[in-house]
């Protein structure tokens, strides 16, 4: 049997080459994202950073652990304590000491200057990010004056400047400019007399000591230039024998201590130290996806060619039983064929991903995906898994075909050899329904439990998968009324082509299927992943803009980013409106009695706030808000007014509140609220500005405007600040989403042109009979064309179909949350995913019936027999 296996596959060598690229392109995209996917499990090493001078840097701890019944629980604080006046005073005693202190800092443009080329000056506005500290602290870091000197005045900073070209720094910035720059006091004008070079952790501004502490009186972190021995004892001393933050599960914790670095352990004190490693977890997120999405795209692709491969052999089949051959040996020949098309195919996309990995990673770190060191390493498991996916790929792709296959009876096989007239098996009706049925079982559950759930990337990502296997094992049931359908119109014009590209689809139900899985497949996910992601992003843009009856909202840039105190004094000063100051903060609390979850919050005075907001409340009222209390949402596991909760402020401070209000979930955005004094160490990073019946509108702008020039804030309406706040996706998501859906588009080009290929070269007998009874060339080529089209416009309709249910599904679970916000479909990328998919269906149905065209009719008419 292994002589003729390998006779028929020589014999049919079209057929077995396409099944080879399908496989081959398949385990290639797996092993690449495979590849790039295991370097991101490896962060690289770093040292100290912003305090690699410094002998013994103390500071509060920033985890908050918690002792509960299966273990201590810890949870990264969202802000710091300050380092308490008489600890700092202690620790003097030991030897030397520089106070740290942080805030942040903006530039605006030049307010005169000594620069006569007009050139823009460092930091032009919306340099943001950056961050104020003392000049005695550089010592301790990395910073070094290039040129210039030490500020020695109020008014005078040394700024942070990349390499230099020439005298001057490559953003323009040199001693003696005169800058604009935003602090928690204000605006103001500073003198550059001194540059540093840039580090990649932060872009830092340095004051003088005294002007640094009147602009942030706080100490963040302390250099102490004595034994570390000795610090530690004086800490422990000090500070209540605490080292760590500490809590029990019944909350009689000790709360945050304060901790001494030394050595390696001063990087815990870098800004963002764990920067690299949640880097590759947005990398990882994409890879994974990718991954998840490239296997599941080429375990359906190749399956449906390697079907629709044994599907065009049922003559042969048929032969074989009538010469002798029993069902099993049938089995093994088709098992073999899958078997040595699928080592070398194996092999030979290892390869491919191998080489297509670096340029993949290259492409990602050029995009702003990953980050700069992002590079392949010299893992090989992915290859090995990618091998034995597509074996595993190959093998799944033939089981229920040579099963069918060892089933044929000769008589059956030669009479039903050109048409597929078979009603579709018990096995395979029962198998759509459960897997049709479990998707759609999986949505209703969602929405019924946690309809919040629907909305998650993991779950709109994967939910079209079973809907789309559904539909795909359905096919032969769909696809001739579809085609139907499609062709209605075509059929009843003049001429025959649409008559007929409605018969041989019809007819070809698993030709037309196999055709139609990829567009199916592409169609589907684009439309999904699109729409879902634009329908989000526009229900939480309404849901925001709902949330708030303020006419204008002046918000901070940046995640840390503070509104300077001039401007928020300014702006609660103007006659005829009512003003809300409102803090970003954080807390943290014990669900289950095992388990940290940390919510973000904002702290508002109550009053300002109903004055200016339209909170989605469940139950309860806002307004009783005060020191004591806490709004929270419907997520929270206690969520009954009235209750009292323990929770962790910010900076690791155990209290418990009460509850006073709930809110609904919505799209996730609404968190929890409390007090200024349950804020500690926020600052103002939203203003939120309503006018008052009978206000004078233009005044008030006026007044807004001008204390926003006067601060070098930017002031927006609400509807500005919403299409600010709330873009329509990240760059990192689109282009994570143009990877998915270029794979798939990949693929959906090689499966058509495979799958065409395979089927052309079976009809070459057709096509010359077309041409005896006296159609011209161009009319068969325009027949090719038009069944491609219709077999594209099948797979567009079940692609539409699936992504349609998926939609609808999203807008349910945006309607249970109370969320009143359109469908969005993006027409656009859909149509332009249907369109490339009919492009390279003509092309891969014209460019092989062209070829067959070359030859005499008569001589191809044989091909029938």
């Amino acid at each position: 049997m292994l002589r003729l296996t390998l006779l028929g596959m020589r014999a049919r060598w079209v057929t077995f080459t396409g099944s080879f690229v399908a496989l081959a392109l398949g385990v290639g995209l797996i092993a690449a994202t495979g590849l790039a996917l295991a370097a991101t499990f490896d962060a690289p090493h770093r040292g100290p950073e912003r305090f690699a001078a410094a002998p013994v840097v103390v500071r509060a701890s920033d985890t908050l652990r918690v002792s509960t019944p299966i273990g201590e629980r810890t949870q990264r604080l969202a802000r710091l304590r300050a380092v308490p006046e008489d600890l700092a005073a202690e620790l003097a005693r030991l030897g030397r000491t520089v106070a740290d202190r942080t805030f942040p800092v903006s530039f605006g443009g030049a307010s005169s200057g000594a620069r006569a080329d007009g050139a823009d000056s460092a930091g032009a506005r919306g340099d943001d990010g950056a961050v104020g500290h003392p000049w005695s602290v550089a010592a301790a870091t990395p910073y070094r004056l290039m040129d210039g000197r030490a500020p020695a005045a109020p008014g005078e900073i040394v700024v942070a400047v990349a390499a230099r070209s020439g005298s001057r720094a490559d953003h323009g910035v040199e001693v003696g400019d005169r800058v604009g720059v935003v602090t928690p006091a204000g605006a103001g004008s500073r003198t550059v007399v001194g540059t540093v070079g840039a580090t990649e952790f932060e872009t830092a501004v340095f004051f003088t000591n005294t002007e640094a502490a009147q602009l942030s009186p706080r100490i963040d972190a302390l250099v102490v230039h004595a034994e570390a021995a000795d610090v530690r004892r004086a800490v422990r001393a000090t500070a209540g024998g605490t080292a760590t933050a500490t809590a029990t599960a019944t909350g009689t914790g000790t709360g945050p201590g304060f901790e001494v670095l030394t050595g390696d352990a001063r990087r815990a004190a870098d800004p963002d130290p764990d920067r690299d490693s949640e880097a590759l977890v947005a990398v990882n997120a994409l890879l994974g996806t990718a991954a998840g999405i490239t296997c599941f795209v080429s375990v359906f692709v190749v399956a449906s060619t390697f079907a629709f491969a044994v599907a065009q052999r049922r003559r042969e089949f048929g032969l074989l039983r009538m010469a002798g051959a029993t069902p099993r040996q049938i089995r093994r020949t088709v098992f073999a064929e899958a078997v040595l098309v699928a080592v070398p195919a194996s092999a030979f996309g290892c390869l491919l991903g191998a080489a297509g990995a670096p340029p993949l990673a290259a492409w990602m770190v050029d995009s702003g995906i990953a980050p700069s060191w992002f590079a392949i390493g010299d893992h090989t498991w992915p290859l090995h898994t990618a091998f034995w996916t597509g074996l595993c790929v190959a093998t799944a792709g033939v089981l229920t075909s040579s099963w069918r296959a060892g089933r044929i009876k000769p008589t059956e096989a030669l009479r039903e050899a050109a048409v597929d007239n078979r009603a579709m098996p018990t096995s395979r009706w029962l198998l759509g329904a459960l897997v049709l049925l479990a998707g759609l079982g999986l949505l209703a559950w969602s929405l019924v439990t946690d309809p919040g759930e629907a909305l998650k990337r993991k779950t709109y990502i994967t939910r079209p998968m079973l809907l789309i296997v559904g539909f795909a094992l359905y096919a032969p049931v769909l696809v001739p009324p579809l085609v139907r359908l499609v062709t209605w119109l075509p059929a009843r014009l003049p001429g025959a082509t649409g008559l007929l590209a409605r018969e041989n689809a019809a007819t070809g139900v698993r030709r037309t299927a196999a055709v139609a899985a990829p567009v199916l497949i592409t169609v589907a996910l684009a439309a999904s992943l699109l729409g879902t992601t634009a329908t989000i992003n526009e229900a939480k843009a309404t849901e925001a803009a709902a949330q708030t009856s303020a006419d204008y909202v002046i918000a901070a840039p940046g995640e840390d980013g503070a509104l300077p105190a001039p401007f928020v004094a300014r702006a609660r000063s103007i006659p005829g409106t009512d003003v809300s100051a409102s803090r970003s903060t954080a807390v943290t609390v014990l669900e289950d009695g095992v388990a940290l979850v940390r919510s973000e919050a904002r702290a508002v005075d109550p009053a300002d706030l109903t004055a200016v907001s339209r909170l989605p409340v469940v139950s309860g009222r806002v307004a009783d808000l005060d020191d004591g209390g806490i709004v929270v949402n419907e997520e929270w596991r206690t969520r009954t007014v009235g209750q009292r909760v323990t929770v962790w402020l910010a900076d690791g401070r155990e209290v418990t509140l009460r509850i006073v209000a709930v809110l609904r979930t919505g799209t996730g955005s609404n968190g929890a609220y409390v007090t200024p004094r349950n804020a500690p160490g926020a600052t103002v990073d939203r203003v939120d500005v309503e006018l008052r019946d009978g206000a004078d509108a233009a005044a008030v702008d006026t007044a807004l405007r001008e204390a926003g020039r006067a601060t070098e804030t930017t002031v927006l309406t609400k509807d500005a600040w919403t299409a600010m706040s709330h873009p329509r996706s990240s760059e990192s998501t689109r282009l994570g989403m143009l990877l998915i859906l270029g794979i798939a588009l990949l693929y959906t080009g090689i499966a058509l042109a495979n799958t065409l290929v395979m089927a052309t070269s079976d009809r070459v007998g057709d096509l010359a009979v077309l041409r005896l009874t006296g159609a011209t060339g161009p009319q068969v080529l325009r027949l090719v064309a038009a069944e491609a089209l219709v077999v594209v416009a099948v797979g567009s309709l079940l692609g539409a179909a699936v992504a349609g249910l998926n939609l609808l599904g999203v807008r349910g679970a945006l309607a249970l949350l109370s969320v009143r916000s359109p469908l969005v479909v993006p027409w656009g990328s859909v149509g332009a995913m249907v369109a490339a998919s009919a492009v390279l269906a003509v092309a891969a149905a014209v460019v092989p019936a062209l070829a067959a065209l070359r030859t005499r009719p008569v001589a191809l008419a044989g091909a029938r027999e």
